[in-house]
């Protein structure tokens, strides 16, 4: 199991747009009218463990927030040529098992993986309302086999201070996870 490190995008980037569809085939866009207070973009797989080990918990904190206002998607960008349980099937079952409150959708050409510069899976990028990056980082300190328990505490911490208008902690630690399945010769250079 390799762990790669997210590449920590510069905070007060821009979102970068979106239109993807999901697993069913139904499209979605990033919404930038400002309704939202928080925009939670994460990009996450089914097979990596690191993203199995968060995933039940990540479902319920998701719907936690949405009920909150805030927008969230989830975005596989991994190569289902590589790995099949990354297809569509799989993640179709995955929002089943998990009930994910959030659209899951398929970044099948790699491009919105490559303009949010993620690197692994799971990769969280939170925005305000101005769709400005104020925090990418980790989940929480808890890995496979570390014995800390999955809280979501460092996205929590974000979140819960952009909700309440406080500044979001600066101490952010990147995202830990797998690799993105890159398509053969689609490798970034960042």
């Amino acid at each position: 199991m390799s762990l790669t490190p997210s590449f920590m995008l510069p905070l007060g980037t821009a979102a970068p747009a979106f239109t993807l569809p999901d697993a069913a085939g139904v499209t979605h866009t990033l919404d930038f009218s400002g309704k939202a207070p928080a925009t939670l973009v994460a990009f996450i797989c089914n097979h990596c463990p690191y993203v199995i080990h968060l995933k039940a918990h990540f479902a319920v904190f998701a719907g936690r927030y949405m009920e909150k206002g805030v927008q969230v998607v989830a975005i596989n960008s991994n190569d289902p040529g590589r790995y099949e349980e990354d297809g569509a099937a799989g993640m179709l079952a995955d929002v089943k098992q998990y009930a994910y409150p959030f659209p899951y959708l398929v970044d099948a050409s790699q491009e919105v993986a490559k303009a949010y510069k993620a690197t692994c899976t799971p990769d969280f990028f939170l925005f305000d309302r101005e769709m400005r990056l104020v925090y990418r980082g980790q989940y929480d300190a808890s890995r496979p086999g570390n014995g800390k328990p999955v809280t979501g505490a460092d996205l929590a911490a974000a979140l819960d201070a952009l909700l309440a208008g406080r500044p979001v902690p600066q101490k952010q630690l990147p995202s830990m996870g797998c690799n993105i399945k890159w398509k053969p010769g689609k490798e970034p250079a960042y």
